[in-house]
Protein backbone atom coordinates (compact mmCIF):
# COMPACT_ATOMS: atom_id res chain seq x y z
CA UNK A 1 0.00 0.00 0.00
CA UNK A 2 1.04 3.65 -0.97
CA UNK A 3 2.74 5.69 2.19
CA UNK A 4 -0.03 8.69 2.69
CA UNK A 5 2.14 12.10 2.68
CA UNK A 6 1.72 13.32 6.59
CA UNK A 7 2.07 17.18 6.65
CA UNK A 8 3.90 18.15 9.79
CA UNK A 9 1.96 21.15 10.05
CA UNK A 10 -1.00 18.75 12.34
CA UNK A 11 2.05 18.95 15.09
CA UNK A 12 2.49 21.99 17.65
CA UNK A 13 5.25 24.38 16.91
CA UNK A 14 7.44 22.58 20.06
CA UNK A 15 7.04 19.23 18.16
CA UNK A 16 8.04 21.12 14.89
CA UNK A 17 11.36 21.96 16.04
CA UNK A 18 11.81 18.97 18.42
CA UNK A 19 14.83 16.63 17.61
CA UNK A 20 14.56 13.19 17.23
CA UNK A 21 17.45 10.95 17.01
CA UNK A 22 21.01 10.80 18.69
CA UNK A 23 23.23 13.51 19.72
CA UNK A 24 26.26 11.59 21.16
CA UNK A 25 27.39 8.64 20.39
CA UNK A 26 30.56 6.75 22.21
CA UNK A 27 32.66 9.36 24.10
CA UNK A 28 35.43 11.26 21.70
CA UNK A 29 39.13 10.58 21.55
CA UNK A 30 40.99 13.88 22.73
CA UNK A 31 42.13 14.59 19.01
CA UNK A 32 38.50 14.64 18.34
CA UNK A 33 37.27 16.53 20.92
CA UNK A 34 39.60 19.35 20.41
CA UNK A 35 38.66 19.75 16.82
CA UNK A 36 35.01 20.43 18.12
CA UNK A 37 36.54 23.04 20.29
CA UNK A 38 39.09 24.64 18.00
CA UNK A 39 38.37 23.86 14.67
CA UNK A 40 34.22 23.62 14.45
CA UNK A 41 34.18 27.53 15.70
CA UNK A 42 35.66 28.62 12.99
CA UNK A 43 33.70 26.57 10.61
CA UNK A 44 30.36 26.96 12.24
CA UNK A 45 27.34 28.66 10.10
CA UNK A 46 26.43 31.46 11.95
CA UNK A 47 22.50 31.77 13.08
CA UNK A 48 21.74 35.37 11.72
CA UNK A 49 18.51 36.77 12.02
CA UNK A 50 16.17 35.72 9.31
CA UNK A 51 16.93 36.22 5.84
CA UNK A 52 20.01 37.87 6.55
CA UNK A 53 22.37 34.95 5.90
CA UNK A 54 24.64 35.12 2.85
CA UNK A 55 25.58 31.55 2.32
CA UNK A 56 28.60 32.98 -0.10
CA UNK A 57 29.81 35.19 2.48
CA UNK A 58 30.65 31.80 4.46
CA UNK A 59 33.75 31.38 2.50
CA UNK A 60 37.26 32.88 1.87
CA UNK A 61 36.23 32.84 -2.11
CA UNK A 62 33.35 33.38 -4.72
CA UNK A 63 32.31 29.91 -4.96
CA UNK A 64 30.86 28.81 -8.27
CA UNK A 65 27.98 27.22 -6.08
CA UNK A 66 26.75 26.12 -2.79
CA UNK A 67 25.49 23.14 -2.41
CA UNK A 68 23.54 21.69 1.10
CA UNK A 69 23.97 18.33 2.77
CA UNK A 70 21.52 17.14 5.33
CA UNK A 71 22.68 14.41 7.76
CA UNK A 72 25.72 13.91 6.90
CA UNK A 73 26.65 11.08 8.81
CA UNK A 74 30.80 10.52 9.35
CA UNK A 75 31.44 13.05 6.22
CA UNK A 76 32.40 10.71 3.68
CA UNK A 77 29.97 12.28 0.96
CA UNK A 78 30.89 15.78 1.72
CA UNK A 79 34.61 15.69 2.13
CA UNK A 80 35.00 13.73 -0.91
CA UNK A 81 33.02 16.22 -2.60
CA UNK A 82 34.59 19.34 -1.22
CA UNK A 83 37.96 17.61 -2.30
CA UNK A 84 36.58 17.13 -5.96
CA UNK A 85 35.75 20.43 -6.19
CA UNK A 86 37.47 23.11 -4.42
CA UNK A 87 35.51 26.09 -6.54
CA UNK A 88 32.16 25.00 -4.76
CA UNK A 89 31.47 25.98 -1.27
CA UNK A 90 29.75 23.12 0.88
CA UNK A 91 27.59 23.49 4.08
CA UNK A 92 26.81 20.21 6.05
CA UNK A 93 23.91 20.16 8.52
CA UNK A 94 24.19 17.43 11.26
CA UNK A 95 23.26 16.65 14.94
CA UNK A 96 25.14 13.87 15.86
CA UNK A 97 28.63 14.95 17.02
CA UNK A 98 30.14 12.50 16.78
CA UNK A 99 29.52 12.59 12.85
CA UNK A 100 30.59 16.40 13.26
CA UNK A 101 33.72 15.49 14.93
CA UNK A 102 34.50 12.80 11.85
CA UNK A 103 33.96 15.42 9.50
CA UNK A 104 36.28 18.02 11.15
CA UNK A 105 39.03 15.35 10.87
CA UNK A 106 38.79 14.95 7.24
CA UNK A 107 38.49 18.41 6.95
CA UNK A 108 41.52 18.92 8.81
CA UNK A 109 43.83 15.54 7.30
CA UNK A 110 42.53 17.21 3.43
CA UNK A 111 42.90 20.49 3.96
CA UNK A 112 39.37 21.59 2.74
CA UNK A 113 38.77 25.02 3.09
CA UNK A 114 35.37 24.92 1.44
CA UNK A 115 33.54 23.50 4.30
CA UNK A 116 31.34 24.96 6.46
CA UNK A 117 29.00 23.56 9.17
CA UNK A 118 26.06 23.56 11.17
CA UNK A 119 25.96 21.13 13.78
CA UNK A 120 22.28 21.18 14.51
CA UNK A 121 18.93 20.75 12.70
CA UNK A 122 18.72 21.64 9.57
CA UNK A 123 15.38 23.23 10.26
CA UNK A 124 17.23 26.49 12.33
CA UNK A 125 19.30 27.48 8.68
CA UNK A 126 15.78 27.25 6.48
CA UNK A 127 14.51 30.47 7.53
CA UNK A 128 18.20 32.23 7.04
CA UNK A 129 18.81 31.61 3.37
CA UNK A 130 17.69 33.70 0.85
CA UNK A 131 15.54 32.31 -2.24
CA UNK A 132 17.44 30.98 -4.59
CA UNK A 133 20.54 30.51 -2.88
CA UNK A 134 21.76 27.02 -3.22
CA UNK A 135 22.50 24.83 -6.35
CA UNK A 136 21.87 21.53 -4.68
CA UNK A 137 20.36 19.89 -1.50
CA UNK A 138 22.06 16.48 -0.69
CA UNK A 139 19.77 13.86 1.97
CA UNK A 140 22.04 10.23 1.66
CA UNK A 141 19.85 7.45 3.90
CA UNK A 142 18.39 10.08 6.39
CA UNK A 143 16.13 7.96 9.28
CA UNK A 144 13.41 6.56 7.33
CA UNK A 145 11.66 6.42 10.83
CA UNK A 146 9.29 3.24 9.82
CA UNK A 147 6.72 3.25 12.10
CA UNK A 148 3.29 4.61 10.80
CA UNK A 149 3.12 6.86 13.60
CA UNK A 150 6.79 8.36 13.19
CA UNK A 151 6.12 8.98 9.71
CA UNK A 152 6.16 12.97 10.51
CA UNK A 153 9.61 12.85 11.57
CA UNK A 154 10.92 12.19 8.51
CA UNK A 155 12.87 14.60 6.66
CA UNK A 156 10.78 14.78 3.44
CA UNK A 157 7.80 16.52 4.24
CA UNK A 158 5.86 19.54 2.25
CA UNK A 159 7.28 21.93 4.70
CA UNK A 160 10.72 21.23 3.79
CA UNK A 161 9.89 20.24 0.36
CA UNK A 162 8.43 24.31 0.21
CA UNK A 163 11.65 25.40 1.92
CA UNK A 164 14.08 23.24 -0.85
CA UNK A 165 12.16 25.22 -3.48
CA UNK A 166 12.37 28.36 -2.09
CA UNK A 167 16.14 28.32 -1.70
CA UNK A 168 17.17 25.76 -4.82
CA UNK A 169 17.84 27.77 -7.65
CA UNK A 170 15.97 26.68 -10.79
CA UNK A 171 17.62 23.79 -12.40
CA UNK A 172 19.46 23.21 -8.76
CA UNK A 173 19.30 19.64 -7.41
CA UNK A 174 17.71 17.83 -4.70
CA UNK A 175 19.16 14.55 -4.52
CA UNK A 176 17.80 12.22 -1.96
CA UNK A 177 19.12 8.30 -1.29
CA UNK A 178 17.94 5.38 0.37
CA UNK A 179 17.64 1.74 1.54
CA UNK A 180 14.24 1.83 2.84
CA UNK A 181 11.63 1.36 0.26
CA UNK A 182 8.48 3.08 1.72
CA UNK A 183 10.79 6.27 2.41
CA UNK A 184 11.73 5.93 -1.49
CA UNK A 185 7.83 6.07 -2.11
CA UNK A 186 6.78 8.61 0.39
CA UNK A 187 9.65 10.84 -1.25
CA UNK A 188 8.51 10.36 -5.17
CA UNK A 189 4.71 11.10 -3.99
CA UNK A 190 5.88 14.07 -2.30
CA UNK A 191 8.18 15.40 -4.99
CA UNK A 192 6.06 14.46 -7.83
CA UNK A 193 3.10 16.19 -6.11
CA UNK A 194 5.11 19.51 -5.50
CA UNK A 195 4.78 21.66 -8.62
CA UNK A 196 8.64 22.97 -8.37
CA UNK A 197 9.41 19.53 -8.59
CA UNK A 198 10.57 17.13 -11.71
CA UNK A 199 12.33 13.87 -12.27
CA UNK A 200 13.52 13.40 -15.18
CA UNK A 201 14.45 9.25 -14.48
CA UNK A 202 13.96 7.38 -18.21
CA UNK A 203 14.77 4.11 -16.38
CA UNK A 204 15.50 1.87 -13.77
CA UNK A 205 19.32 3.07 -14.09
CA UNK A 206 18.23 6.22 -13.34
CA UNK A 207 17.27 5.43 -10.28
CA UNK A 208 19.08 2.21 -8.93
CA UNK A 209 22.42 3.48 -10.05
CA UNK A 210 24.14 5.99 -7.49
CA UNK A 211 25.19 9.09 -9.26
CA UNK A 212 28.72 9.00 -10.89
CA UNK A 213 30.03 11.96 -8.86
CA UNK A 214 29.32 10.54 -5.48
CA UNK A 215 31.10 7.87 -3.99
CA UNK A 216 30.15 4.71 -1.89
CA UNK A 217 29.36 5.80 2.09
CA UNK A 218 29.56 3.53 5.05
CA UNK A 219 26.03 2.98 5.25
CA UNK A 220 25.00 2.22 1.65
CA UNK A 221 27.93 -0.38 2.08
CA UNK A 222 26.07 -1.69 4.83
CA UNK A 223 22.82 -2.00 2.99
CA UNK A 224 24.44 -3.66 0.02
CA UNK A 225 25.89 -6.22 2.53
CA UNK A 226 22.55 -7.18 4.33
CA UNK A 227 21.02 -7.55 0.77
CA UNK A 228 19.03 -4.31 1.07
CA UNK A 229 18.70 -2.40 -2.37
CA UNK A 230 19.30 1.44 -2.43
CA UNK A 231 17.50 4.06 -4.62
CA UNK A 232 18.90 6.71 -5.56
CA UNK A 233 16.08 9.84 -6.96
CA UNK A 234 17.51 13.11 -8.34
CA UNK A 235 14.79 15.76 -8.52
CA UNK A 236 15.17 18.80 -10.23
CA UNK A 237 14.11 22.40 -9.08
CA UNK A 238 11.36 23.71 -12.02
CA UNK A 239 12.78 26.84 -12.94
CA UNK A 240 10.64 30.15 -11.79
CA UNK A 241 9.44 33.05 -14.25
CA UNK A 242 12.23 34.39 -15.67
CA UNK A 243 14.68 32.24 -14.46
CA UNK A 244 16.75 29.93 -17.11
CA UNK A 245 18.41 26.80 -16.39
CA UNK A 246 22.14 26.86 -15.27
CA UNK A 247 24.52 25.34 -17.43
CA UNK A 248 25.85 22.08 -15.98
CA UNK A 249 29.90 22.28 -15.35
CA UNK A 250 32.03 20.18 -17.61
CA UNK A 251 32.36 16.37 -16.11
CA UNK A 252 29.41 16.73 -14.19
CA UNK A 253 27.03 13.98 -14.03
Amino acid sequence: MSPRFVPLSVASDDTRLRLYGRRRGRKLRAGRLGLTETLLPRLRVPLAPAGALDPAALFPFKPREIRLEIGFGAGEHLAHQAKANPDIGFIGCEAFVNGVAALLARVRAENLGNVRVLDDDVRLLFGLLPEASLDRVVALFPDPWPKTRHHRRRLIQPETLDEFARVLKGGGELRFATDHMGYARWTLLGCLGHPAFSWAARSSRDWRARPGDSPQTRYEAKAHRHGRACVYLVFQRVPRPGEGLPRPPAGDI
